[in-house]
Parts: structure tokens; sequence; C-alpha cells
């Protein structure tokens, strides 16, 4: 107890450095936990739209993002014929801009799409989908954004659309897009008789590995991927993963460098008073402890600050209208665990060289240092 009471007290005594040390920490914490947080849920959210009732994911072989992805509706009409399919739904995926907005997800779909029957109609029925020429459909945040109601023309690109439903999804980017029938998709996009992919749902979900061999061999351009082998083998997911852990840790890199010149500070200038505890007994290891106290200490204050801050972003960011929705913010407890042992293992990792100069403190020296 009274060790512990040492380590703070030495806190208290230099509290500005100490507040520099926490808050090093602190903005990694904020940071990693944000980034992170922000990409698992914006991984999250595509995967949702992908899997939407289906087991499988069917799209063109070799393309580096399944916006570039081209399945002719020839191909997607024989896949919904095949005895194994229970049903088979085209989606195409395009970015559109509409003025003061220059990023809108766009989505193609058929009126059968279960997404429209799920969904939460504001204005408008499922019925409308497609009933009527020139018309386009908006999720409830894009309705917000563009300031559109049923009814209202709005401009998408060089085309002039009337708003003929709008309707409420749980999936961000859904509620922040826009969705036009398959067939206007196809015009608008200059993508005549193709889809980016084809979402399977099969009859018996057992038949999988018959399914994929019966793809391979009549759709040789296709390729088909289960739910999760889809999402384990995204290049883009992968990217996003790694890019996010990548600038949380240097953030953290950047907080431990700032506890270890914290705790360097802290011993230089209380070399004298070192070396009192040496000759009061202290030893070597004690003091080595000491320091390596004082460094868990403010890892422990960053630790509860920043993800106190990342929390207060994360709450913040989706109620911010130029996000369109589009932040949805998933903490994994993988990621949690992470930041935790990655605080303290860079906190206790910055405060190796100042431990180890204040064990070799020689008292009687230490004792005529000015």
């Amino acid at each position: 107890m009274r060790f512990l009471s040492l380590v703070f007290t030495n806190l208290r005594r230099h509290r500005l450095r100490a507040f520099i040390g926490v808050a090093g920490i602190a903005f990694g914490v904020a940071a990693m936990l944000t980034i992170l947080a922000i990409v698992n849920g914006a991984i999250g959210m595509f995967e949702r739209i992908l899997s939407t009732d289906s087991h499988f994911l069917v799209f063109e072989k070799n393309v580096s993002d399944l916006f570039f992805s081209s399945v002719p509706d020839e191909d997607a009409r024989a896949l919904a014929a095949m005895p194994l399919v229970e049903s088979a739904h085209p989606l195409l995926f395009g970015v559109v801009s509409s003025p003061g907005f220059p990023v809108i997800t766009c989505f193609g779909l058929d009126p059968a799409d279960p997404r429209l029957a799920k969904a939460e109609w504001r204005a408008g029925s499922r019925a409308d989908f497609g009933a009527r020429a020139n018309e386009i459909f908006l999720g409830s945040r894009a309705a917000e954004f563009l300031e559109a109601r049923a009814g209202s023309d709005i401009d998408i690109g060089p085309v002039s659309f009337r708003v003929g439903g709008i309707f409420k999804t749980e999936n961000g980017f859904e509620d922040g897009g826009v969705f036009l029938p398959m067939r206007d998709a196809q015009d608008f996009f200059h993508k005549p008789g193709v889809c980016s992919v084809v979402a399977v749902k099969l009859r018996d979900k057992s038949q999988a590995a018959e399914f994929k061999r019966a793809v391979e061999s009549k759709h040789p351009r296709l390729i088909a991927l289960e739910n999760r082998e889809f999402n384990q083998s995204y290049n883009s997911f992968r990217i996003l993963k790694m890019t996010a852990w990548a600038v949380g840790l240097c953030a953290f890199l950047l907080g431990g460098l700032g506890v270890a010149n914290t705790m360097l500070l802290s011993v230089f200038s209380r070399i004298r008073e070192i070396a009192v505890l040496r000759v009061c007994g202290f030893s070597q290891k004690q003091v080595s402890a000491l320091i390596f106290g004082e460094a868990a200490a403010v890892a422990a204050g960053g630790l509860v600050v920043g993800l106190a801050l990342g929390t207060a972003v994360l709450t913040i960011l989706p109620h911010i209208p130029q996000f369109q929705g589009y932040v949805q913010a998933t903490v994994k407890p993988v990621v949690l665990l992470g930041i935790v042992v990655t605080s303290l293992v860079t906190a206790v990792a910055g405060a190796v060289y100042p431990a180890r100069f204040a064990g070799r403190i020689q008292p009687a020296e230490a004792l005529r240092y000015e």
C-alpha cells in the first residue's frame, strides 16, 4: 500500500508531465477505438447489404472490387433457374452525385428483392418500386440530407428523377443511399444487361459444394463464394482492416514515446530523490518497479480517458449530417482487448529505459548531483 501511495504521490508532484503522458495514451486509445470501430462498422454494413437473405454471392472472377464486376442478365436468370436455388436477386452498385452531395451510394434492385420487403416504408410502398418510369427511391437518411419527399423532383447526376418512395432500413449504407429499379440503374450507369453481383439463396444449404461446382462448370467467368468466404477474402475488407490497425498502432507509438519522455524527464529531475530512496533501503528492483508503477498508472489513466473520448466521438459521428448515415460504429470485444493490451504494453515499453537508468543510479554520486 505504501508503494502505491508513493507512485501516486510522485505523479501528483509532477502533474504536467503526468498529464502529457496520460494525454498521449488517451489520444492513441481514442484514435484506435474510433478508427477500428468505424472500419468494422462499415465492413459490417457492406456485408449485410450483400448477405440479405442469401447464402452465396456470385460475381465476376478476378475483379479488384465488386463495383467493377459484371454479371450478365442471362447468367443471373440461369442461376435463378437452377434446381438447387430457391431465389437469386441481382444487385448493381454505383456511386452518384446530387448538388451539394458528391458521393451517394446507388443500388439497382429488382422489385422482388427482400430488402424492399424488410424495409419500413415512410412514403409509397413496395408495389410502387419499378411501377412507373423515371422514379427513384430514397433511404430515409438520404431523404433528409437531400431534403426530398415523395413526389418531389431531385437531380441525380445529369438526370432529374421523381421520388417514388422513401423507406428506412437498419443498414446505414442503404439508409443513406438511393435506389433504382434494375433496368433504370443499368441505363443510368451505361451497363446494359449486367449487374454487379447475384445474391443466391439455396433450397438446402447442405448442397453448397454442389452449387459451387455447378457455377464453376456452367459459368466459368463467374465465382460463387459463401458469405463467410467472401467476408474473409474480399480485398477491400482486408485493406481497410490493415490500414485501421496501422494508423491505430502509429498513434499508440506516439503515445508510447510520450510516456518514455515523461518517465525519463521524471527520473532526471528526481536523481537526488532516488538516491535518498536507495540510501533508505530501496533496492535497484524496487526503484525500477516504482518507475514501472508510475508508467502503468499513466497508461491506466490514459486508457480510461481515451475510451471515454472515443466512445463520445462514436456517439456523435452518426448524427452529423455530412456523414449521411454512413457511419455505424461496431466495437468488437477483441478490439477492446487489443486496445487495452496495446496501451499497457506501449506504456511499459516506454518506461524500460527510464526504469533501468533509475535502477543504476549510485547513491553516493547521486547525492552530489546538482
